[in-house]
């Protein structure tokens, strides 16, 4: 009897852990999702469709300050040139059950409006909540690189 209970302490001391990193690399790869549909849609210029991504009274954070129009903000940088993005996502955490934060990187591209090459690149950080059962960009928030400095 006590083998079964010594038995039954292992098997869950060790289930948790490895359902811990299940559950951590399922939420790295919603968030990939999210990341996928973001590029996709800013590539296809849809601002709406990047606005859909965020949950009520969703915030995006730049250098500028907090935007709460997402889809009229990014109208403004497509007509600016910006036109491709790429994002990565390094890492992704759960905050309790319908909360996460993540952090990555993008590197955005175009063409200005003589027809010079534009390219920016940074960091992002997100909060996410769950609304209406999918996982929600509450708040991101976007950091250029600095410029490197001359040799």
């Amino acid at each position: 009897m006590r083998l079964s209970y010594v038995l039954g302490f292992f098997l869950a001391a060790f289930s948790v852990p490895a359902a811990a990193a299940d559950a951590d690399q399922n939420l790295k790869q919603r968030v990939e999702q999210i990341g996928s549909a973001y590029a996709e849609s800013f590539n296809k210029q849809d601002g709406v469709g990047i606005a859909a991504l965020f949950a009520n009274e969703g915030v995006h954070v730049n250098p500028a300050g907090p935007r709460t129009d997402i889809a009229e903000y990014y109208q403004g940088a497509f007509k600016a040139g910006l036109d491709h993005e790429e994002i990565t996502v390094d890492q992704a955490w759960p905050l309790g059950t319908d909360a996460a934060l993540a952090i990555g990187g993008y590197r955005i591209t175009g063409k200005n409006q003589s027809g010079a090459p534009i390219e920016v690149g940074g960091i992002w950080t997100a909060t996410y909540v769950t609304e209406g059962g999918k996982l929600k960009i509450r708040m991101l928030s976007a950091m250029p690189k600095p410029p490197q400095p001359p040799k």
